[in-house]
């Protein structure tokens, strides 16, 4: 695109932050002063002229050095409000742009349904190919709790006003009485949102953190979700119409709040089951609603429509005696519906939500038997010509009891196998099975445990005397064994082990599983059964290596391959994005995770198992993150086969589902990723794929081992790290339950990716995300030109290779050595900061360098213009912040206390997350 066209094509969003920022910039003024006002025109002028070198970077610095916390807080805060309406005007430019592709008759864009209907037309695979690969199909989000959502609620809800505001005035000219109205009505909002406080003053709780996964139903998952799967199916039935695929939805979501309790002790008994039965609730709330509805439009009359016999006995059930719905068939026979739907609610819940009616009447046994109802309903409908009216909220009804049954969302329970093995060890001591398992070798144990899974006995009674962990723990599963009874057995589809490292770990999960009555390990004349599957995960470098060794063994195990039999050969297991990355750098961890699926599916083709693979990404880089349908091709050929799940963290879960377009087309690039991977080919490497590993296995031990000798070698790097960066702040900011650290130590291997992540990302230096590639390359390369044209040849033709480079530049373009040198000087022993300021100076240049050398382009983001616009629209309005930032750590650690300051930190802290998008 030619400059005078980006020109032309981003005016309307300069227009739209000019506006907004012209808005602030008057409620600014009229709260707190013209002399506040003043000083944030002069930093944000100054921060402008740096941006065009026109003056050293020390002069925004100058200007906010030892400025009194009281003006620095409304300084901090405008700029942070800045960022976040410049985030809004951006998602309203991308739905401009989409519209006007779509005004152009262009071809559908990748990562969109239709482009994927139409690669699928130009290369249709075989109809057996297609309903072997898509049998159990599953793509599954999986909202998490990751602290890194910064923004209250308060704020999302004035934010989304306001881009509804936005939107209504898209639609007038100003000489239109409706503008003028809208833009008094967007001061208002904008006025609300500066008197709001951006920060909490207390930590969330995880009561909270449920409630705050759960809203995006209402916002917009309840609406998009169940629309996707009927037009996925649709789309494939018509170009298959032999066979009857997707038997069940494909897109069905998945919860971490309120079931991961590794490193997070508040998740107890107790919180399993509210997350549960909350979910459960909004779901009989929603469904009682949608029937309200129903009841309200369907008038038809049996003196005007025919009656089926069904709809007929349906609508006889006795639930409505009313004279005037006589002749109303449908109203009767959906007040029949709420009435067993109103039962099923009490016996799941304990209580019938609003909308439902207290009759006595059968409850559902399950959502299927709603279900049944409700197709009886739309049969009703169509055999009298009424298909138009069943396609609206019927349909809608239909496909959301589909998905959500009356479970809503699959809980995830996740624990540490460390705590398994203290659990496990203490139930044998107490049973007399053994007394000291801890003491026993791999091989014993998992002969001992691999015994007991083949017994239905119990190894505790309701009596025994446990420790608080061990009680705990129980509780835990027994509480989704409650669960599961009362919702279905969706309702905790499995449970993962992080830290795995061998069979025992994996058998330990399944022996706890047994003893809540979820797993029942069968007899001679009985195959075992579990609603629950176990699931490894596997996280740091050497263990991504043993996963698939480990898997085998597994296998190998005769009690678990019976159990893993029972449940249709199905096996997942998880793969760590963020622990790997902090053991190994970004490069190593990222092809140590591609190596690990290769040698998964290299075992399940050997097994027989039908293997699911749950990819644990982040919103940043450093922990998995970039552009999940870019991230979906990249996976080798046979790791999706028509299932996939993966995890979505912290802001990144209100950037993707807290509009519905914005909703919408990122569950359709997850669904199309999906399609494309499982049913194309497109690795792109042919007949050169081992040679091309065997390239990416020599980069990436150099990469690993250029970022071990600074992160784990280099004397004195941790102490560079806590000093460097706000990290010791970040654990006080009051964004999530679980704590900053698994441990209370001073390792950086104990440290949560969450926090190490989002710190470097403070101080602008963006480490996990790009350290040690640099010296990979160089070093591989040499001086070479044939090895320099082998690796841009994989940039061209390799879907892995082209995302992390592409990654890579991301995250690189919003790093800032000129910034990240300021956070530097915090850190009192020279020699150290410049000897670590200095290494991490060097692979920056190194790293920018051999991207240029590779994709051919000096500019990062040339495959991305949307970013680079992104970035040139925001990046001086992070200068202050990270001024300031600097500044009040300074003030907090000459031994400056007060609230005001600490206050001060943790805003700048949320203004530069909301800004940068994917902080953690």
């Amino acid at each position: 695109m030619r400059e005078d066209q980006i020109e032309t094509a981003t005016a309307p969003l300069r227009d739209d932050i000019r506006f907004l920022g012209g808005i602030l910039g008057d409620t600014i003024r009229d709260h707190e002063g013209p002399e506040v006002f003043d000083l944030i025109e002069r930093v944000r002028v100054e921060a402008f002229k740096v941006r065009r070198s026109e003056v050293e970077r020390s002069a925004v610095a100058d200007m906010l050095r030892g400025v009194d916390i009281h003006t620095a807080i409304p300084v901090i805060r405008a700029f942070s409000h800045f960022l976040l309406l410049a985030n809004l005007a951006e998602d309203l430019q991308r739905d401009r742009r989409r519209a006007v592709h779509i005004a152009a008759g262009e071809l559908p864009q990748d990562s969109s349904l239709a482009a994927t209907y139409r690669k699928l037309d130009a290369a249709p695979p075989a109809a057996d190919t297609v309903v072997d690969l898509l049998t159990d199909a599953l793509v599954s989000p999986v909202i998490t709790a990751h602290p890194t959502e910064t923004r209250r609620r308060t704020i999302f809800d004035v934010q989304s006003r306001i881009t509804e505001l936005m939107r209504q005035r898209q639609r007038y000219s100003e000489h239109e009485p409706e503008f003028a109205g809208i833009d008094t009505d967007i001061r208002r909002q904008v006025l609300q949102l500066w008197r709001a406080a951006l920060i909490r003053l207390a930590r969330l709780r995880i009561q909270d953190e449920i409630e705050v996964g759960l809203r995006y139903y209402d916002l917009t998952l309840f609406e998009v979700i169940p629309k996707i799967n009927d037009e996925v199916r649709a789309a494939l039935r018509a170009r298959w119409p032999e066979h009857d695929l997707l038997a069940r939805p494909i897109l069905r979501p998945g919860s971490w709040i309120g079931g991961d309790r590794d490193g997070n002790p508040f998740v107890t008994a107790e919180v399993v089951h509210r997350a549960t039965h909350r979910a459960g609730a909004l779901v009989f709330e929603r469904y009682l609603k949608s029937i309200v509805e129903l009841e309200k439009s369907m008038s038809q009359s049996a003196r005007l429509v025919p009656v089926t016999p069904e709809l007929a006995a349906l609508a006889g059930a006795g639930f409505d005696d009313s004279p005037q719905r006589a002749d109303e068939p449908y109203r009767r026979a959906l007040r029949a519906i709420r009435a067993r739907l109103s039962a099923a609610a009490r016996r799941s819940l304990g209580e019938i939500p609003s909308d439902g009616i207290d009759v006595v009447a059968e409850p559902y046994a399950g959502p299927w038997e709603l279900l049944a109802d409700l197709n009886v309903v739309d049969a009703a409908m169509r055999a009298s010509g009424d298909g138009l009216l069943a396609d609206d909220q019927l349909a809608a009804l239909r496909g959301a009891v589909e998905t959500f049954g009356f479970h809503l969302q699959g809980l995830d329970l996740r624990q540490n196998s460390e705590m398994h093995e203290q659990v496990v060890a203490e139930l044998f001591a107490w049973a007399g099975v053994h007394s000291d398992y801890a003491s026993l070798d791999e091989e014993q144990r998992v002969a001992l445990l691999a015994a007991e899974l083949t017994t239905r006995r119990p190894l505790v009674g309701p009596t025994a005397q446990l420790s608080e962990l061990a009680a705990k723990e129980l509780a835990v599963v027994r509480a989704a064994k409650s669960a599961i009874d009362d919702l279905g057995p969706d309702t905790v589809p499995n449970y993962i082990i992080s830290m795995c490292t061998s069979v025992s770990d994996m058998l330990e999960a399944a022996l706890l599983l047994k003893e809540a009555g979820i797993l029942d390990p069968g007899d001679a004349n009985t195959p075992p059964s579990s609603t629950v599957g176990v699931v490894p995960l596997f996280e740091t470098i050497d263990d991504l290596r043993g996963g698939a060794e480990i898997l085998s063994a597994a296998l190998e195990v005769p009690a678990y391959q019976r159990l893993v039999a029972a449940r249709g050969m199905q096996q997942e297991v998880m793969l760590g994005y963020s622990d790997s990355n902090k053991d190994g750098g970004y490069l190593a961890a990222n092809w140590a995770l591609y190596r690990a699926e290769l040698d998964l599916v290299d075992t399940a083709r050997k097994t027989g198992i039908r293997l699911r693979l749950f990819h644990g990404r982040g919103g940043t880089v450093g922990r998995g993150g970039g552009r999940s349908y870019d991230a979906i091709l990249a996976q080798p050929a046979g790791a999706v086969r028509g299932s996939l799940r993966l995890t979505e963290q912290g802001e990144i879960i209100s950037t993707k589902y807290a509009d519905p377009g914005t909703a919408y087309r990122n569950l359709e690039a997850l669904v199309a990723g999906t399609l494309e991977s499982t049913l194309l080919d497109v690795e792109g490497l042919g007949g050169e794929a081992e040679a091309s590993y065997e390239v990416l296995d020599e980069l990436a031990e150099l990469a690993r081992q250029a970022y071990a000798r600074l992160v784990h070698e280099t004397p004195g790097f941790v102490e560079y790290f806590r000093a460097s960066t706000p990290i010791a702040e970040v654990a006080d900011l009051n964004l999530g339950s679980r704590p900053a650290s698994r441990k209370p130590t001073n390792s950086v291997y104990d440290l949560r990716a969450i926090p190490w992540v989002m710190a470097w990302s403070q101080s602008r230096v963006m480490l996990p995300g790009w350290y040690g590639t640099g010296t990979a390359f160089e070093q591989w390369i040499g001086d070479d030109p044939a090895r320099l044209a082998a690796l841009s040849d994989l940039y061209r033709r390799w879907p892995f290779f082209r995302t992390i480079m592409s990654n890579l530049a991301q995250v690189m373009a919003k790093a800032d050595m000129d910034i990240a040198a300021t956070y530097a000087d915090l850190v009192p022993d020279k020699a150290l900061r410049d000897t670590i300021f200095g290494m991490i100076c060097d692979e920056f240049t190194r790293t920018v360098r051999m991207h240029a050398a590779i994709t051919g382009t000096d500019e990062l983001l040339a495959d991305n213009p949307a970013l680079a616009e992104s970035i040139h629209n925001r990046f001086p309005y992070l200068e202050p912040l990270n001024q300031l930032q600097v500044d009040l750590l300074r003030r907090r650690r000459a031994g400056d206390d007060s609230e005001l300051v600490e206050r001060g930190i943790l805003l700048t802290m949320n203004g530069l997350s909301t800004a940068l998008r994917n902080s953690g």
